[in-house]
């Protein structure tokens, strides 16, 4: 039974959200927030599977929301649903560390796809996100003498294993447990891995593994 937190002001919003996922065998509601205080308490105390998490909230923002949680519990992912349909936002979440981004008008369907996708360890992107941040990749690497020549075999075993654990949203300390190496170990293979690909941050990292085909466009985890 994977745990949920939902994090929205509007009360309608989470009472639906509640409804909806209670009637999913392998899903539990176990908290509700109505401001980002409320929801870095709450992720402190029940330390959910996922946060489902609206950008736009009293006390701290949904981007502030995304830092404390991977301070607080790195190990909860969150999806973001908002009514903000903005390339800036999509890159800033991705950025601050979501694991997902859906509009609120996106459906049930789509959203327990997402949910599902997230929980496994997958970053879940649509295929028009997805190419946004590429494009916003391009941007930053065009004056790049390798931007366009990037591969995987530029990349040794061992950085490409990090390079994926990384773009799926791990933590170095993360990466570093399922690689049996220090997070030191994984801080120098990302710096080498990054410098090798011409890249940079982590919006820059999500859209270049989309690009080689580290993650797939809908990025659910084998």
């Amino acid at each position: 039974m994977k745990t949920i937190l939902i994090a929205d002001d509007h009360r309608v919003m989470r009472r639906a959200l509640s409804t909806m996922l209670d009637e999913e065998p392998d899903l539990e509601v176990v908290a509700q927030a109505d401001d980002g205080i409320e929801c870095v308490e709450k992720i402190k105390a029940f330390r959910p599977d996922l946060v489902i998490l609206d950008l736009s909230m009293p006390g701290l923002s949904g981007l502030e929301v995304l830092e404390r949680t991977a301070e607080l519990n790195p190990s909860t992912r969150v999806l973001v649903l908002t009514m903000h349909d903005d390339d800036e936002y999509l890159q800033a979440v991705i950025a601050a560390g979501a694991a997902g981004y859906l509009h609120k008008s996106t459906s049930a369907e789509q959203l327990l796809d997402a949910i599902r996708a997230v929980l496994a360890g997958s970053v879940y992107l649509l295929p028009g996100q997805a190419r946004l941040l590429a494009e916003a990749q391009s941007e930053d690497t065009e004056h790049s003498k390798d931007g366009g020549h990037r591969s995987l075999s530029m990349l040794s075993d061992r950085e490409q294993e990090v390079f994926r654990l990384l773009a799926l949203g791990h933590t170095n300390a993360e990466v570093a447990e399922r690689l049996f190496i220090s997070s030191k170990t994984v801080e120098t293979y990302k710096a080498r891995l990054c410098k090798k690909l011409g890249i940079r941050g982590r919006v820059a990292l999500v859209s270049t593994a989309l690009e080689l085909g580290v993650l797939k466009r809908t990025d659910e985890e084998e």
